[in-house]
């Protein structure tokens, strides 16, 4: 048994061969699948201008999830706040509170979330990168402005009873020095950043400041999980998430996620072979044994208490099964201790 809560994170991966209606068809089916299976949240993150990725509009996602849903927390992994005004982002996700009460995560990241010519075409002028700035502003929003403010007097409507949760999102010290000193739950993208999970969630726990969102540290790792009957098939199964992330940090032009057929047939380089090996080695994919050993470790490395599991594989039968395994490693007797 794995002893912290678990979540998961959908990009909605979308292959050349299929069609995009297909993807958000798999989309609902994990939304439902992790309701059933009693995960704690299903969070969407936000890419552009990616072939390969059918997240665009977080707040559309968790809208439909929530609404096909009954039990699970929905939401945002994440937000990139540069790329929309506050404003904006408190009127959407608290629109999503009012009519999912108690249900929805607000995660904000600064991360373009694409490729440079992308963001400029997203991003609003000067300033934008500020996530400090912005998150202050998009707390004003959600729940008054200190008197005084340039803003005071402006509300974000509608004004729901209970607003969404908010959690900071990052890959580096920065989004955990953030979140520890506004006092936020904190969530690490160990799936695409591994080499820095560890100082990262020391930094935020060491740093943390109480406030009167959060009394104690949160800390919730993202990591690939693949789990199959055997090493071997985990391994095959998640060969396609290693492709794409090789052409990703190649700085290839974006393309759809890789079929299987399209792994097989791929004439690998050493060096590609190499980097592929690194990413899957550092993430949780094997057997229920390998990946209930993997996720312990790691939990104990980062003193996690949530792990998110994001299970890039579009093989829809061995989706399911994975999430089902996963699921058996967890524990009903742990989820209470999730935000």
């Amino acid at each position: 048994m794995l002893d912290v809560p678990i979540s998961l994170l959908d990009v909605v991966p979308v292959t050349g061969d299929e069609s995009a209606e297909a993807a958000l068809e798999r989309a609902d089916a994990l939304a439902r699948q992790a309701d059933e299976l009693g995960y704690v949240r299903l969070w969407y993150a936000e890419h552009h201008n990616m072939p390969g990725i059918g997240s665009t509009a977080p707040e559309v996602l968790t809208a439909r999830a929530a609404s096909i849903t009954g039990r699970i927390r929905v939401g945002s992994g994440g937000v990139m706040l540069p790329n929309h005004a506050p404003l904006v982002v408190a009127e959407r996700w608290a629109t999503l509170e009012g009519l999912f009460p108690g249900r929805i995560d607000l995660g904000v990241g600064r991360a373009p979330g694409t490729d440079q010519r992308t963001a400029r075409a997203l991003r609003r002028g000067p300033g934008s990168e500020d996530l400090d700035a912005q998150l202050a502003e998009l707390f004003g929003h959600l729940h008054g402005f200190a008197p005084g403010h340039p803003l005071e007097g402006l509300t974000a409507y509608p004004r729901p009873r209970s607003a969404p949760r908010v959690f900071v999102l990052g890959s580096s010290d920065y989004g955990a020095r953030l979140a520890a000193a506004r006092g936020l739950p904190y969530a690490f993208a160990h799936h695409f950043s591994s080499r820095y999970s560890v100082p990262a969630m020391r930094l935020y726990r060491d740093g943390f400041q109480p406030s009167e969102v959060q009394e104690q540290p949160h800390a919730i790792l993202t990591v690939t999980v693949v789990c199959a009957d055997t090493d071997d098939r985990a391994h095959e199964l998640a060969s396609a998430w290693a492709l794409s992330f090789v052409r990703l940090r190649s700085g290839l032009p974006p393309r759809p996620f890789p079929s299987h057929e399209e792994v097989a047939a791929h004439p690998w380089s050493p060096s590609e072979r190499e980097l592929a090996d690194q990413v899957l080695a550092a993430q949780a994919i094997g057997s229920p044994e390998t990946v209930a050993r993997r996720l312990a470790e790691l939990v104990e490395m980062t003193g996690a208490d949530e792990v998110m599991a994001t299970t890039p594989v579009t093989d829809q039968d061995a989706r399911h099964a994975s999430l089902r395994a996963l699921a058996r490693l967890g524990s009903t007797r742990v989820a209470d201790r999730a935000l």
